[in-house]
């Protein structure tokens, strides 16, 4: 059994998320289980999904449901029995549900959407009839004598707006009634049943109608912050200009090109898919992917990214990655799964709505029955307070109040090239102390180069030794290695046994000797330091170098030194990180002095250099116990243990590299460490919003619930404050995405 958490919300059907959740229905016999997802068009926050996850509680054989309200999609996972009665459970509880293909593209996306505003533009015309038919009524009642004949018109002109906008209201009202459940359908279909049945027919129209109308501009703006999304599927192109086998180049369908395929990108194109430059030279502006506001020179060797866009030259380019595995389209997918968890706020919100609603109906029900009883209050007086309270009782604006808020900002910053994991992190990142910077690719360029190379041994020239050092290079990604292979034009020799040494080097058999090429911790380990070789390392230790030794069995042989330069922006970023409040710290594996030579430079106090991966461990629980809440950078692999210790993981410059993404909780899509201080600051905003959202939405009903029971409140006013304070709490989530934008 997989294990399941709230926040990933594959839930059991029958009840809130939980950890080891086991199904409550099993699969029949022989039947196979397969997800399937589908599109529910009016599921638009936690109340509808409730009540489809309740519709679906006595559904035999569904397993799991993945609810992700962000596209509007639940995935079922079920036999293909249990698939069709879910259907049908989630028709007969009043939902419109649509099979999803697994290919969808964006401009498949981007036309479901057009869809859905053209469903809002023709409800909208409907239900401003029923509010020309409400308002009707009401004028009758206020302005006409009252015979029986002005009563019947203005009861006809009542019904039949609440018949224009309110039969899918109470089409849900009276399922979620029969089942016990008092949500806002119910609550709504009650209220103006009762405000019909004590003669406040007027009312009961107007209140239906207003609802309706309220609920669909909500709806919309709902649309506006969680479809940001869609404008990133948007950016690649559908189609691409491909290579034929006779050389000529022909247009087809993006998602048909196959890897090592040769594509051109004029310039003024978009890029459709990742590849890498093999003819051309051209400036590419990657902000859609890394956030970087200036065009990235590109030339044969450099990758390109699909969505991005070719401003000067032509470019011909292998493709490296798929259509629907392009580093645009794991954003969009990250991001789409980071909507569809539950933020901590959001998970408060959902358990308190819980509880609110049906205080509330018990407080109506204790004033239509007390208040005659026990204050002598008229019957009908004290029914129709008890009818505002249950309108006043909608919870929508206190539980939207949170989802649009974490939605924003998660769309915000993958605008920004920040790409946050979830809810949860993008709270908790406001909580960080302290956070421990890798330096390579980090705080330096993460491009060194090799700058001085001594022979030491005597009986092995300059030649022979560079050919050994570079034989060895050559089979090892790490950076110091490339730039030792990049530095050296020497032959290469054949190595055998390779290995690699974690936090130390590499070694292999080259010729009759196994020879190692790796740092000062290695050589030691191996005996074959001495005080000569330590003031040689000393001497360029000083000056910020990494040194690294090539060794035989049973001598060293040369000495490679290798410098990185610190990133200009790197010195700003630790300055920020230093006003809000959080201490950077150097981890590197690099020797001591190279690591208090960088630090000083960026502007770094605590530098701790020569660290293995258990040492970073190690160092990341010092810092939790010095400071608390502790972040920590690396590239997913070297520093997993310390990543997995650090209360959140960053990856930095992580655009086209699968394991930082799938590894850290935060992804930076460029290598620019203002980033970080910008996700803390993000953070901080996004939780001063949830909060101002809370209070707005709890705020505005507890003001109409004394004015309710002080009898100054009518049923009407109830709704627009309902839905005015739900308007209100959207659009001032949604000042995220345009704080974001301005600062973009």
């Amino acid at each position: 059994m997989n294990k399941v958490t709230e926040d990933t919300q594959l839930c059991n059907v029958g009840g809130a998320c939980a950890q080891d959740a086991t199904p409550s229905q099993e699969l029949l016999p022989g039947a196979a289980a397969e997800n399937t997802v589908y599109r529910i068009p009016a599921m638009d926050c936690a109340t509808e999904e409730m009540e489809i996850r309740q519709a679906l509680s006595s559904v035999v054989g569904v397993r799991r449901l993945g609810f992700a309200l962000g596209t509007r999609t639940l995935m079922i996972t079920a036999g293909a029995a249990g698939q069709q009665q879910a259907q049908d459970a989630i028709r007969a509880a009043g939902f419109e549900i649509n099979l999803v293909d697994a290919g969808q593209s964006g401009q498949t996306l981007q036309a479901e959407s057009a869809d859905d505003d053209r469903r809002i533009g023709a409800g909208l015309a409907r239900l401003m009839g029923a509010l020309i038919l409400a308002v009707g009524a009401e004028a009758l009642a206020y302005l006409a004598p009252a015979t029986l004949l002005v009563k019947v018109v203005g009861m006809a002109l009542a019904a039949a707006a609440i018949g224009l906008s309110g039969l899918s209201v109470y089409k849900k009202g009276l399922v979620a009634l029969s089942r016990a459940r008092l949500n806002i359908n119910a609550l709504m279909s009650v209220a103006v049943t009762g405000a019909f049945v004590i003669g406040q027919w007027p009312e009961a129209a107007m209140v239906m109608a207003l609802y309706a109308i309220a609920e669909l501009i909500e709806a919309r703006a709902v649309d506006q912050a969680r479809n940001a999304i869609t404008s990133l599927m948007a950016l690649a192109p559908d189609e691409a200009e491909v290579r034929q086998a006779d050389g000529s180049w022909v247009r087809v369908a993006a998602a048909s090109v196959h890897l090592e395929a040769i594509i051109r990108v004029k310039p003024g194109e978009r890029v459709p898919l990742d590849g890498v430059v093999t003819v051309g030279n051209s400036a590419i502006n990657q902000a859609p992917v890394t956030g970087e506001s200036i065009p990235v020179d590109k030339q044969p060797g450099d990758l390109v990214f699909a969505g991005t866009i070719n401003e000067t030259g032509l470019l011909e380019c292998r493709v490296t990655a798929v259509a629907s595995n392009t580093t645009l389209a794991r954003i969009i997918h990250a991001v789409e799964e980071a909507q569809s968890t539950r933020a901590p706020t959001q998970r408060f919100v959902d358990r308190f709505a819980a509880i609110y609603t049906p205080a509330i109906f018990v407080i109506a029900l204790a004033v239509a029955i007390v208040g005659p009883l026990g204050f002598g209050w008229p019957w009908l007086d004290a029914l129709y307070k008890a009818l505002v309270l249950l309108v006043i009782a909608c919870p929508c604006a206190l539980v939207i109040s949170t989802p649009v808020t974490v939605v924003s900002g998660l769309t915000a910053a993958a605008r920004r090239g920040i790409l946050i994991k979830g809810g949860t992190y993008l709270e908790d990142a406001r909580k960080i102390k302290a956070i421990a910077l890798d330096k390579t690719g980090t705080v330096t360029e993460g491009k060194p180069r090799l700058v001085a190379f001594d022979a030491i041994a005597a009986d092995h020239t300059e030649q022979r030794t560079g050919s050994l050092a570079a034989s060895l290079a050559a089979h090892s990604d790490h950076p110091v290695s490339k730039a030792i292979a990049a530095g050296l034009d020497h032959p290469l020799e054949a190595v055998d046994e390779f290995n690699a040494l974690a936090g130390r080097g590499v070694q292999g058999r080259v010729g009759d000797d196994v020879h190692a090429l790796g740092n000062h911790r290695l050589i030691e380990d191996r005996g074959q330091c001495s005080a000569e070789l330590e003031a040689r390392l000393a001497e360029h230790e000083s000056q910020g170098r990494t040194v690294t030794l090539l060794a035989s069995s049973t001598k060293v042989l040369g000495l490679f030194a290798v410098a990185d330069t610190i990133k200009a922006s790197s010195r700003t970023a630790i300055a920020e990180l230093r006003a809000l409040g959080v201490t950077p710290v150097m981890l590197t594996g690099d020797n001591e002095a190279t690591a208090r030579s960088i630090a000083a430079q960026a502007g770094i106090e605590d530098a701790r250099g020569n660290l293995l991966p258990e040492d970073k461990l190690a160092a990341i629980r010092d810092l939790q116990r010095q400071y608390g809440p502790t972040a920590m950078t690396g590239d997913g692999i070297n520093d997993a243990p310390a990543l997995a210790q650090a209360d959140m993981g960053i990856a930095m410059g992580a655009a086209g590299t699968d394991t930082a993404m799938e590894a850290a909780d935060i992804v930076i899509m460029n290598d620019d460490l203002r980033r970080i201080p910008e996700t803390i600051r993000l953070s901080r905003r996004t939780h001063s919003v949830l909060w101002q959202n809370i209070t707005l939405a709890l705020g505005i009903k507890s003001v109409f619930l004394v004015l309710a029971l002080l009898g100054s409140a009518t049923m009407w006013m109830a709704v627009f404050a309902d839905m005015g304070a739900s308007l209100l709490v959207v659009f001032n989530g949604m000042r995220l995405l345009r704080a974001t934008e301005r600062a973009g």
